[in-house]
């Protein structure tokens, strides 16, 4: 990830104008730039052109996709604005397309931020647990500025068979989780699968005779 000091803090685009059609955008592309949309806060959407190479620095740093910059229209309008959508050409994962809406900086909004899991678990380092991380995002609400570029959760203390739910997460006034249930599992650390099989295994008679037992009955 890039260091805070090189993330690009205004992106410049260009209007487009014509047909917006695959020959439009190609020819877009071919100029070294990306088709773009910009929409919210109650106004017309604009079609515009950017720096695929400045996109991406956003994209890459720590904020990624939450990171709010200044958006500039040349000839138009100028303001805050985020990167909500964007399309990676699947084999190459140069950028297509990108969406960016139009922030007020006194509203508050939706946005979902990383799950980074903090430390090695006990469980897994000293009881040769296995750690899965089912939720790696959750949906908060904030204001723009108080959006958190992760959030953190100390594992070091995770038993085998233990877990971490949303209620388990750093909770502060200054953003609202959006999720129904607070029991939402996280994350959580289970015994090695070999251990696992190795239970039900030591209670296989039981069931083999009870398979014996209905094929006698068929004879």
């Amino acid at each position: 990830m890039s260091s805070n000091s090189t993330v690009p803090t205004s992106v410049v685009a260009t209007p487009r104008t014509g047909t917006f059609n695959k020959n439009h955008a190609r020819r877009v592309r071919v100029a070294g730039l990306i088709p773009a949309v910009v929409y919210g806060a109650n106004q017309p959407s604009v079609a515009v052109t950017v720096d695929p190479r400045v996109i991406t620095r956003i994209l890459h740093s720590e904020a990624g996709h939450n990171s709010i910059f200044d958006l500039q229209i040349e000839g138009g309008e100028s303001g805050k604005a985020m990167i909500v959508d964007w399309q990676n050409e699947p084999i190459k994962g140069t950028l297509l397309h990108i969406d960016f809406k139009r922030i007020a900086l006194g509203a508050k909004m939706k946005v979902s931020v990383p799950v980074h899991l903090v430390g090695t678990s006990t469980g897994v380092k000293n009881q040769g647990g296995v750690l899965s991380q089912i939720l790696h995002e959750v949906e908060l609400e904030c204001l723009p500025t108080d959006i958190p570029s992760h959030i953190d959760v100390d594992i070091t203390s995770l038993e085998i068979n233990g877990a971490i739910h949303i209620s388990d997460l750093p909770h502060t006034a200054k953003y609202k989780f959006l999720t129904a249930d607070e029991n939402q599992l996280v994350a959580h650390v289970t015994a090695p699968k070999a251990e696992a099989e190795a239970e039900p295994a030591a209670g296989s008679a039981e069931p083999e005779v009870a398979k014996k037992g209905k094929k006698e009955e068929a004879k």
